[in-house]
């Protein structure tokens, strides 16, 4: 028996409480989950984990053994932490949260950059359509792009700025022509994702400001979702030009109105993490490696609106950022 890789896969039990999320979490089989565990129970002769058909706890000596786990696998990862140290390399693994948004655009590719440069590093990743369904103590480092940001002690570093763009599918406009000025928008069926603004939308052009009230067939919290829907041609939606540059690349979408400038359209790409005194080495190259790839990026031309990544910031409140200019 391993007994440190069963301690492992134990604790990931203990923490989701659950079998078949544990092996997700560790990316084995849930057969390969309960089978060690029940080796590491005959091998310690005592029973750790009540099962039941509805439902999985710990047991008295269970809860007492999962504590001396998480004392034991945190003195590994500080052990190779002090290699990694020695070394000058960063080793270990880092929890990620990052919005769908990002999640599905240039995460992968930052990724399998980074990993590239360091292989000894494993990602534990965690994706969301709202940010307040993560809790900062679940990441190490988190990638945002919502419009606005909660309150929050984390330090801020804006990365890159994207704007909006309002598409419909080709088979969509074959039905019903593509609207010439905001206000026919009224006459289209509007699908909207929950981060978007849903009561109106205003647009400005040479004869000024326009508010054009939209009443969605569809309300939906998550962007690919309502991506997917615009594809299928179901009807015109507000999105990220980040989040469908590919489909606006192929034809399977396309912009309108862009005569009109749509206003409050920008979204922030935000690098989030806590600031403390002495950050762990492997987070630390992570911060400078990605900060480091958005510095040298080039800039896009106009139509694609994108921004440049800006300093370091400790700020009280998140909301104020937004306000404050990125560069």
């Amino acid at each position: 028996m391993n007994q440190l890789a069963s301690i492992r896969i134990f604790a990931k039990v203990a923490e989701y409480l659950n079998f078949a999320e544990a092996a997700k979490q560790l990316g084995i089989s849930n057969s390969v989950v309960t089978r060690s565990v029940a080796t590491l129970e005959e091998h310690l002769g005592v029973r750790l984990v009540n099962r039941t058909t509805r439902r999985v706890s710990l047991t008295g000596t269970g809860q007492l053994y999962w504590k001396r786990c998480i004392e034991l696998l945190r003195q590994l990862d500080d052990m190779d932490e002090c290699i990694a140290s020695a070394m000058g390399q960063p080793a270990g693994s880092l929890r990620i949260a990052a919005s769908s948004l990002y999640a599905t655009t240039d995460l992968p590719d930052v990724l399998a950059a980074y990993r590239a440069q360091e292989p000894r590093m494993s990602f534990d990743l965690t994706v969301f359509d709202n940010m307040s369904d993560v809790a900062a103590s679940e990441f190490d480092v988190c990638f945002s792009t919502e419009r606005r940001l909660r309150d929050s002690s984390l330090v801020c570093r804006p990365l890159a700025q994207t704007h909006d763009v309002i598409v419909a599918s080709p088979d969509y406009l074959a039905r019903c022509p593509a609207p010439c000025t905001p206000g026919e928008l009224v006459s289209h069926d509007v699908l909207v994702a929950s981060d978007a603004p849903s009561r109106y939308w205003e647009f400005r052009d040479t004869h000024g400001t326009q508010r054009v009230i939209v009443q969605p067939i569809m309300n939906i919290q998550s962007p690919q979702v309502v991506k997917r829907a615009v594809q299928a041609g179901l009807g015109i939606a507000r999105l990220s030009r980040s989040f469908v540059r590919n489909e606006l690349a192929n034809g399977s979408l396309r912009a309108l109105l862009d005569d009109a400038t749509l206003c409050g359209d920008e979204r922030t790409v935000w690098l989030l993490y806590s600031g403390q005194p002495y950050m762990a080495i492997a987070l630390r190259s992570f911060v400078d490696f990605v900060v480091e790839r958005y510095r040298q990026k080039p800039r896009e031309n106009k139509g694609q609106k994108e921004a440049c990544v800006g300093p370091e910031q400790h700020r009280p409140s998140n909301t104020e950022l937004l306000s404050s200019g990125i560069l």
